[in-house]
């Protein structure tokens, strides 16, 4: 559609004489990084096309300005010497911006000079380009005496104003409240300058030359790719270019944004230094480093891995993957052995071994991608086949060098859009090398004096390489650095359904390679459980001609076990070495353990052979010790055919003989197998780890301030339930006797209605107004931010919401990928910020930290509380974060020196988080397709666009669309 511009107003557009020379301007994502030279003496219409791409075209004489026409989703631009002036007819008010401010329809051009930037909105998506630099062909005297003495005004006003944002009160509310541009007072010297200065007055003008000559040889672009025809708005092809830094880039020694020169890539390849206290953000391309703060701009992967050649391993998790890109940008040596854990759902759900690794370059030979499996309990009806609610979603690397092994945990898949587009977090610290490996840092606990961040590291990496044993060497990597320093506590989520089991139960026996051995354990040597079962029940008792004898003797011995206060008895565990097909079986025998008597023993089963693969031979060289525990009158019932459930035995691991000797003995064949074990010790997970971490200090409940989570996805069946699970695990308390020595851990607990009375947390989730004033618009947006509509109705009366507002404001206008939770306290007195802070991978979810389910069945109050009995934690995806604490001052660990504050964590967004206003509504999906649609019937009346734009079958390589677990189990479920 055209649209001719009022004839009475020819005035109010630019003018085109001048001397002659060159601008520079560079287009900013979702753009490709081209660079556009238009001479001094001509008027231009750019426009910014959804397939097309950017379009320059020369227009016309000044003499035929009055009669002029051009498409009003142009822009319009003129130039005259080295100032350049721009006019637009959008409709929309806030269509086109120039250094983040709206300029309006009809109203003054705005005049721009080096430096400045504008941005345009068009069908959901920010354009903009970058007034770069100006060159003259007159002269340097001509062109640099006035020029410079501009750019020098025009800078002292731009430090002025910036100056006035730093010290303001409010400084959203100072820019929001700020005149135009080209009316503020600080721009008066400038505007002085153009005036007074004789050398920028007009000149004739020089005859206009043809389109395809606009463009510089050594500007790296041709006609071709300004015609070029992008697939989506995002133009995703050319922003992985500008990503690896690849495009566009000029030859000179000038630094440009979105560039990668040789100076910046030297920048950028420095190292990095961190003490964990805090986390920092990813230097996104748009936004320059400060050479004075350099952190504090924001660190590279690069940056992270330097220096490179001084790597021996590297170990990453992710979801998603461009490994080319991570290959070239972070110039990765061929022969570096690399491990990357990442998601594929059909991989990841499949039961074959074959399916866990695959080796993808042959350039590579040592890259491997692992596919950790999701477990069957998790799966529909627990049929793997059926597939389930599943997702590998965390965001680690480890950098092993000989001195030092650096960890590092994110919020950035490993993709070039989310290091260098989208706002991410980045945590990491540097351990020690150890003089000798210490093997009982892999088991430590987090109530012990030692931190347990090496338990929880060697833990998680053992869940995912598992089934991988070519990289069981990992697990011995960790024992050789010192990790007691560290900052943080590991908050990790495994998939998987939970119970609770105890810390600790006395037993009388343990296995024995040549035979049963009768030893008293000791809680100072125990490591962990391990939460297994018992096989060939039905074997035993359903098959067998003495199949009755043998349940009758069962029963006996059952009725006169001893059971614990847990409701399960110790069974004895028996090394089987005269069964050819299986040279580890261990079989569980029943006896009376007053007077033990093999003979009268009966064999309820055998060890699974996956479990006893691993837990004979460690036993058999005297590293650990091993008992077993079952519930007896599950076994019974299992016995006689009452049930098909399996018999759970929880088996006691504790160190043994050679426990100390371990580095000294252990060979490789026997790391796998190492892995295996520390892989499946019982450990507390998602809301239960953030609950076992917590605990640990006091929360004085009335001295809080503030307590905000802010996530790119919220839940689908986020419901007061699960907010309250949240807070509870926190240390959230309702009572307001918060001192009482009451001691029934039920007492002040934070339940639901608790939660709907008071609602505990806030909420930060941008609102759609903002996401569609976003550099690239809703594109990127729409398939990184995941909040359901009916989740946000459901929601929506609590008035728990507030707006995730980019902090610093370099970083407004760029999406947020961050999952940040704070809770902040300040003393009575106002002289001390104490609370924790979370970062990591965890989203605002049931799937990322676990849902609690109810008991699976009632029990008789009058018989002992079985294991299983208790509460279970649902968790669907594999999670990883840090908990950083800064403990109220009487639990402070620094006797002296500075005191920690939390207010010392700069956080990426506003704080205090504004609460939404009447009319703001979140940027759901369904809010923001329909901005896509408004985008696409306002700018181009086209409904074919609207269907093109709003396909969301083809989803992008960041998609982190993460389906919720709606029901209470997989059961249900299906």
């Amino acid at each position: 559609m055209e649209a001719e511009p009022p004839a009475e107003n020819h005035h109010d557009y630019p003018s085109t004489s001048g001397g002659l020379g060159y601008f520079h301007l560079r287009l900013l994502a979702p753009a490709a990084p081209l660079l556009l030279l238009l001479r001094s003496d001509r008027l231009y219409c750019l426009s910014l096309s959804l397939r097309r791409g950017p379009r320059l075209r020369l227009l016309a004489f000044p003499n035929r300005l009055h009669s002029l026409r051009w498409r009003r989703r142009d822009l319009l631009l003129s130039t005259s010497y080295c100032f350049l002036r721009l006019a637009h007819h959008f409709y929309s008010a806030d269509a086109v911006r120039v250094n983040g401010r709206p300029l309006l329809r009809g109203g003054c051009p705005a005049d721009l000079v080096v430096g400045d930037e504008v941005s345009l909105l068009h069908h959901g998506a920010r354009y903009g380009f970058l007034v770069e630099k100006f060159v003259s062909c007159e002269g340097l005297d001509a062109a640099a005496g006035p020029c410079d003495e501009v750019l020098v005004l025009r800078a002292e006003s731009l430090r002025k104003r910036l100056r006035a944002i730093s010290e303001s009160h409010d400084p959203l509310a100072f820019l929001r409240d700020s005149p135009c541009v080209e009316n503020d007072d600080e721009d008066v010297a400038v505007k002085k300058a153009r005036e007074e200065d004789d050398s920028l007055a007009p000149n004739n003008p020089i005859n206009p030359v043809a389109e395809e000559n606009l463009l510089r040889e050594d500007s790296n672009i041709d006609q071709e790719k300004l015609e070029h025809h992008t697939d989506s708005p995002i133009a995703k092809n050319h922003i992985d270019e500008l990503s690896r830094g690849v495009k566009g880039c000029s030859n000179g020694n000038t630094a440009q944004k979105g560039c990668s020169n040789g100076d910046t890539e030297q920048h950028r390849n420095e190292g990095c230094y961190s003490d964990g206290s805090t986390f920092f953000l990813n230097r996104l391309i748009s936004i320059s480093p400060d050479t004075r703060a350099e952190q504090h701009s924001g660190v590279t992967l690069p940056q992270l891995l330097h220096p490179m050649d001084s790597l021996v391993r590297v170990f990453i998790a992710t979801f998603t993957t461009n490994i080319s890109w991570f290959l070239d940008y972070c110039k990765v040596p061929q022969n570096l052995p690399v491990t990357i854990a990442c998601h594929n759902k059909e991989r990841c759900w499949s039961a074959s071994r074959e399916s866990r690794a695959i080796a993808p370059f042959e350039s590579y030979p040592n890259l491997l991608l692992v596919y950790p499996r999701f477990p069957e309990v998790i799966a529909f009806g627990k049929d793997r086949k059926k597939q389930g609610v599943a997702c590998h979603h965390p965001k680690l690397l480890v950098l092993q060098r000989k001195d030092s092994m650096r960890v590092i945990v994110t919020s950035a898949n490993l993709v070039p859009r989310q290091w260098h587009l989208i706002t991410n977090t980045v945590w990491w610290q540097d351990f020690p090398c150890r003089t000798s490996p210490d093997y009982s840092t892999l088991f430590s606990k987090v109530e012990e004096p030692k931190s347990d961040f090496a338990a929880q590291l060697v833990s998680f990496i053992a869940t995912l390489i598992n089934e991988v044993p070519s990289q069981s060497y990992w697990i011995n990597l960790i024992s050789k650095y010192n990790f007691e320093e560290a900052a943080g506590y590991l908050i990790a989520s495994v998939p998987g359904l939970y119970v609770q089991s105890p810390h600790y139960l006395d037993s009388n026996y343990c296995l024995s390679g040549k035979h049963i051995l009768h030893m008293k354990s000791s809680h100072r040597l125990f490591l962990g459980s391990v939460q297994t079962s018992v096989v060939g029940l039905s074997h035993r008792f359903h098959i067998p001609s003495d199949a009755g004898s043998q349940l009758k003797a069962l029963s006996v011995l059952l009725s006169k076990c001893r059971i614990n206060m847990h409701g399960t008895t110790e069974v004895i565990l028996k090394r089987n070495t005269n069964i050819p097909a299986d040279a580890n079986a261990v079989s569980v025998l029943v006896a009376d353990l007053d007077k033990f008597i093999e003979e009268d023993s009966v064999q309820l089963g055998f060890l699974p052979r996956e479990v006893a693969k691993w837990v004979s031979p460690l036993s058999d060289l005297g590293f650990f010790k091993l008992s077993g525990f079952i519930n007896p009158k599950e076994a019974l019932e299992a016995a006689y055919g009452v049930t098909d459930t399996k018999v759970q035995l929880l088996l006691y691991v504790s160190k043994g003989p050679e426990f100390s000797q371990i580095s000294g003995l252990i060979q490789d064949e026997h790391l796998h197998m190492l892995c295996s074990l520390v892989a499946s010790l019982k450990r507390s997970l998602g809301l239960w780890r953030l609950e076992e971490v917590l605990s640990l200090f006091k929360w004085p409940e009335t001295l809080e301030t503030d307590f905000f989570y802010s996530a790119s996805s919220i839940g689908t069946s986020i419901n007061p339930q699960f907010i309250a699970s949240f807070a509870s695990a926190a240390g959230k308390q309702s009572n307001q006797d918060l001192d009482s020595e009451e001691s029934d851990p039920e007492w002040a607990c934070w339940t639901a209605n608790h939660e709907r009375k008071k609602p505990s947390i806030n909420l930060l989730f941008p609102t759609i107004d903002r996401v569609k004033n976003e550099a690239c618009g809703i594109q990127l947006s729409r398939h990184l931010l995941s909040l359901p509509e009916k989740t946000w109705q459901r929601l929506r009366p609590t008035g728990i919401f507030r707006d995730a507002i980019p902090h610093p404001y370099d970083r407004v206008g760029h999406p947020m990928h961050v999952k940040v939770a704070q809770r902040r306290f300040e003393s009575r007195l106002g002289s001390h910020s104490f609370g924790w802070t979370y970062c990591g991978s965890h989203n605002f979810s049931p799937a990322a930290w676990g849902q609690l389910l109810p008991p699976p069945f009632k029990i008789n109050p009058t018989e002992a509380r079985a294991v299983s009995s208790g509460p279970r934690l649902h968790i669907c995806n594999y999670e990883l974060g840090i908990i950083l604490i800064v403990p109220p001052s009487d639990m402070s660990k620094q006797p002296g020196g500075r005191r920690h504050e939390i207010n010392d964590i700069a956080l990426p967004f506003v704080v205090p988080p504004p609460q939404y206003m009447p009319g703001d509504r979140p940027a759901t999906s369904l809010a923001m397709r329909e901005a896509m649609a408004e985008a696409s019937i306002l700018e181009s009346n086209s409904l074919i666009d609207l269907l093109e734009d709003t396909d969301e079958d083809i989803l992008d390589e960041d998609d982190e669309h993460v389906v919720e677990l709606l029901d209470c189990s997989p059961e249900e479920k299906e």
